[in-house]
């Protein structure tokens, strides 16, 4: 039976390498960001369908999942907005949509994942976190506070909706994930950023483990990373 996939907040890095590995596995692939038409390429590519989705807004989650349908058996939550600075020039505004996207958003897409699959009886619920997901760095507290948000989620969830056979787990991306050309591993050696085709085969991984032996939650990062 063909599975289906939803990816919410969709860009060209860990989201494309999950939709790609998704479609690779015969997966219905659902692809939703803010911006409907930068979708178009990748929804193209992978066979999937692209959607607009705001996820800080109910309404428009609400719309999202209709449109999806009922049958749903992956959810990944990817969205975020770092905001950084010292505390005393933030925009309160700017850390308050921080706070929507990367934390609130992620609260909508869980709820909403978590009733279709709950009336299914099986599903599984993954969120994206970061280093920020367990440290908080100078100059970046919104990103913490959202990102401590996601995880406490993410965690509370797993204890409630595991029992009833719903897999929800956490990542910990504890490094910055490459692209093409990327400088920022220079002088650092061969693998020293997250290859995100590679973070990509571990989402597959937990969202395939047998749920005698499922995990809530996964650090990931380069073998050059201190921590």
């Amino acid at each position: 039976m063909t599975e289906t996939a939803l990816i919410v907040g969709v860009g060209s890095g860990l989201s494309a390498s999950l939709a790609r590995l998704f479609a690779a596995e015969g997966m219905k692939v659902h692809l939703a960001a803010r911006n409907a038409a930068k979708l178009k390429a990748l929804a193209d590519e992978v066979g999937g369908m692209p959607h607009a989705c705001d996820a800080s807004r109910p309404e428009e989650v609400d719309k999202l999942f209709a449109s999806v349908g009922p049958s749903i058996d992956l959810v990944v939550y990817n969205a975020g907005r770092r905001v950084r600075g010292p505390v005393e020039a933030l925009d309160p505004a700017e850390v308050r949509e921080a706070l929507l996207v990367g934390c609130y958003g992620g609260f909508l897409v869980a709820q909403a994942a978590a009733r279709a699959m709950l009336a299914r009886g099986a599903g599984t619920i993954l969120l994206t976190g970061a280093s920020a997901s367990v440290k908080g760095y100078a100059q970046s507290s919104p990103f913490a506070m959202a990102k401590f948000g996601l995880r406490g989620l993410a965690q509370s969830l797993a204890r409630e909706l595991a029992p009833k056979n719903i897999h929800v787990a956490h990542f910990v991306i504890d490094g910055a994930i490459g692209r093409a050309g990327d400088p920022r591993g220079e002088g650092r050696g061969p693998d020293a950023l997250l290859d995100p085709d590679a973070i990509a085969r571990n989402y597959l991984h937990v969202h395939r483990q047998h749920r005698s032996a499922w995990t809530w939650e996964i650090e990931l990062r380069p073998w050059v990373e201190t921590f």
